[in-house]
């Protein structure tokens, strides 16, 4: 298949090209010619499978259509948790836009900057907004921009809206846009919360339920090496040294930690820096930038780095800490391995109950995939657990009852909003 016979125009066709792109994925294939009959999707895929495009090319064909010598109207609202997906998806837009017979404009916005810049942008309107909830609102507020044009709303990793706590703002927004409208709803994972908010949300939707393709697996070579907790960044460092990786995504578990051991590989004459939550938005599309540029060979992160970031060609991703959940897991390892490249994931997998056997091997069972088990010279581990078979859950790691009561809550809240 080609993206010829999706129903793309000759505009398009070529704007995808250009960009290096030979045939549609999966989600494209499916999503776009579904997209185009202005049909509601509900779209599931993995990390790293092209939802992009696949909701970008038909937003921008629409807009073509659409866009006459009136006055500028935002017709496209794209929602997203994080300032990095809001700017990468900002720019893939603005990319695939920018030599199309009809000028549109594409302006993005998030938290953690001056807001006058964006209110600037807004200035006669925008074809296209994307945006994260809590500053669209911001926005709102300021008379920025109205929502009552609004003919398509895409909602991308839309179990990351709610689990980092956008419910009751994402409800706001809804409210603030035409009932008569196309929404593309995207999602790699369905919890309860995101199963009510798309029932609520959703006209009859196309489902569009993507695997994970063999040969994307197949790209990723997952290892796990057993470590003593104490002994994990003289290990990281060895493995740098003797690996030859230019470019690692380190994930850890909080702030503290990014910080800790991006110090102390600086002081070893390792070039690392640190990202997570709290760093300013400034800061952390610096360190970004100076990964993919290869200016910095280490970048210690929260799973703040974990969705929706494409740094192209990154040949590691090292889980220092392991993640909390198997899907955290899967978006992690999925930095590596795109667009047909190969990559390497390693876990250290070490005694605490955090880090353990018995953690490891609930994310094995719950990705059907044994990773073997491997243990470097010199740095064998002596506090390993003795750990039982997972059985589908690890105490201290499964949900507590009040996150499950926290998750119901949500879910009933977000049904009892959009009824």
């Amino acid at each position: 298949m080609s993206f010829a016979t999706l129903g793309l125009s000759p505009a398009l066709i070529r704007a995808v090209r250009e960009q290096g792109y030979q045939a549609p994925t999966a989600i494209q294939a499916a999503a776009i010619p579904v997209i185009l009959r202005g049909l509601d999707v509900l779209g599931l895929a993995q990390t790293g499978s092209g939802k992009t495009a696949a909701f970008a090319l038909p937003l921008l064909q629409n807009l073509l259509l659409q866009r006459g010598a009136g006055v500028r109207q935002t017709r496209a609202l794209v929602l997203v948790p994080t300032r990095e997906l809001a700017a990468q998806i900002g720019e893939a837009l603005q990319v695939l836009a920018q030599d199309l017979p009809v000028p549109i404009k594409v302006v993005t916005v998030y938290g953690g900057v001056s807001i006058n810049p964006q209110m600037m942008a807004l200035r006669g309107n925008a074809d296209i907004v994307v945006a994260t909830p809590g500053r669209l609102l911001d926005l709102l507020d300021h008379n920025a921009l109205h929502l009552s044009a609004v003919k398509t709303l895409v909602l991308d990793e839309a179990d990351r809206l709610l689990d980092m706590g956008f419910a009751d703002e994402l409800q706001e927004v809804l409210a603030l846009c035409p009932q008569a409208r196309q929404n593309l709803f995207f999602s790699a994972t369905f919890a309860p919360a995101v199963q009510a908010l798309a029932e609520g949300l959703l006209n009859n939707p196309e489902r569009i339920t993507i695997a994970a393709e063999p040969e994307c697996a197949a790209a990723i070579h997952q290892r796990s090496i057993q470590v003593d907790e104490s002994r994990r960044t003289p290990l990281l460092r060895h493995l740098l040294q003797t690996e030859g990786w230019t470019r690692v995504l380190v994930f850890v578990a909080s702030k503290y930690a990014t910080e800790h051991v991006s110090d102390k590989l600086w002081k070893q004459g390792i070039n690392a820096a640190a990202l997570h939550g709290e760093l300013s938005q400034g800061g952390r599309t610096k360190v970004l930038a100076a990964l993919k540029s290869s200016e910095i060979q280490v970048l210690v992160a929260t799973d703040v780095a974990a969705r929706g970031l494409d740094i192209p060609n990154l040949p590691v991703v090292v889980n220092y800490d392991l993640p909390r959940s198997t899907a955290d897991y899967t978006h992690r390892i999925g930095r590596v391995g795109r667009a047909g490249e190969h990559g390497v994931a390693i876990s250290f997998v070490s005694g605490h109950s955090s880090n353990g056997e018995a953690h490891f091997r609930l994310i094995e069972k719950r990705q059907a995939q044994r990773v073997v088990r491997e243990q470097i010279a010199g740095f064998e581990p002596t506090d390993l657990d003795a750990a039982p078979p997972a059985t589908g859950g690890v105490k201290g790691l499964r949900k507590s009852k009040k996150d499950k009561l926290r998750e119901a809550a949500a879910a009933a809240k977000a049904k009892s909003a959009l009824a």
